[in-house]
This record gives C-alpha cells, structure tokens and sequence, in this order.
C-alpha cells in the first residue's frame, strides 16, 4: 500500500506538475495575444491618426487654394477699377484735347474782333468763350500760366525755335507764348509752345 501511495503520490505530483506547465504555457500565451491584441490596436489607433491627419492636411490644401483664389479675386477687382478710372481720365483727356484747337480759335478770334469797333460782337464772343473756358474748368482743364520773360524749363515748355534775345534779359528766357499749354488735373495734356531768346 505504501508503495501504491508512492506512486499515486508521485502521479499527483506529475499532474499537479502537468498542470502547472499547462497553466504557465496558457499564461504566456495569454500574455503573447494580449500583447499582439495591443499592438494591434496601436495599429489601428495609427492608421485611425493617420486618416485623420490626412483629411486635416487636405482641408490645409484647400484652405491654402481658397485663400490664394481668394488674393487673386482682389488683385482683380482693384486691377479693373484702376482700369476703369483710368479710362474714364483718358476719356476725358481725349475730349480735352479735341476742345483745345477750339480755345486757341477763340483766342485768334478775340485779338481780331478788339481790332474792329463792333463792341457788342466783341462782348458776346468774351461771353462765350468765358463760358466755354469755365466748362472746361469745371471739368479739370487750366491753361498754364508761361508768359514772355519766364525761364524755359524743357520739362515743361516746348521750344518750337530759337531767335537772339531783343534785350539781354531774355537771353535763355520764354521771348513770345506762340501756343497755350493745358493741364487735366496734374497731368499735363498739350505742352506750350514757345520762342526762347539766345
């Protein structure tokens, strides 16, 4: 009987042993799936991040393509209303200077109308040419005061020819104004046209 306790003994102990083993082999497989079920999940998590990152950079393309269609729409509209003032001023400008051989007919026709005697004819001319000049005025046109005595500038006088000075005091100065000059706003449209003493 001992030797049936012995062995029964010995039995349990190979199957607690047994058991034990199986036990361990079970815990470390547990530990390895659980480890791979993390990783796995870590993975996820990544390629969940990653999509995520991916639609937050694509919003930032689109976002960056708005904001520059966005910069060109106003370079547009500020380059087309600069064009468009322009072309009014240009406009006008070329109205001016259609008006202008009219202004210099009038200025003829004043110095031979004072020649003659009839001062009512001389009267209604001066009013129409005021008016017409005060028009004009109103719309940004102002002849340019050169006068007989004034230093040539080449800037803003053009020299139409060179006679010798009638007095020392004219030499390299404005001898006679043989056409007005003319401004639109700062700008100017039609130079004068002048005789310089040397």
């Amino acid at each position: 009987m001992s030797k049936n306790k012995d062995t029964n003994h010995k039995e349990n102990d190979k199957e607690a042993l047994k058991d034990q083993v199986e036990q361990t082999i079970d815990d470390a497989i547990d530990e390895v799936e659980s480890k791979e079920q993390q990783e796995n999940d870590k993975g996820e998590k990544k390629e969940e991040l990653s999509e995520v990152d991916q639609l937050k950079n694509e919003v930032e393309k689109e976002k960056d393509k708005f904001l520059r269609l966005f910069a060109e729409f106003e370079n547009y509209k500020r380059r087309t209303s600069k064009e468009r003032v322009e072309l009014f001023k240009t406009a006008g400008q070329e109205v001016m200077q259609a008006m202008l051989p009219v202004l210099d007919d009038f200025d003829r026709a004043l110095v031979e109308i004072e020649k003659s005697e009839d001062k009512e004819l001389l009267k209604g001319v001066e009013l129409i040419n005021n008016k017409l000049r005060e028009t004009l005025k109103s719309k940004g046109l102002t002849p340019m005061n050169v006068k007989e005595g004034d230093k040539f500038d080449a800037d803003l006088h053009e020299a139409i020819t060179q006679i010798p000075a009638p007095n020392k005091k004219l030499k390299g100065k404005i001898v006679d104004v043989v056409e007005r000059g003319y401004t639109l706003g700062e700008k100017i449209i039609r130079y004068p046209k002048v005789v310089t003493g040397k």
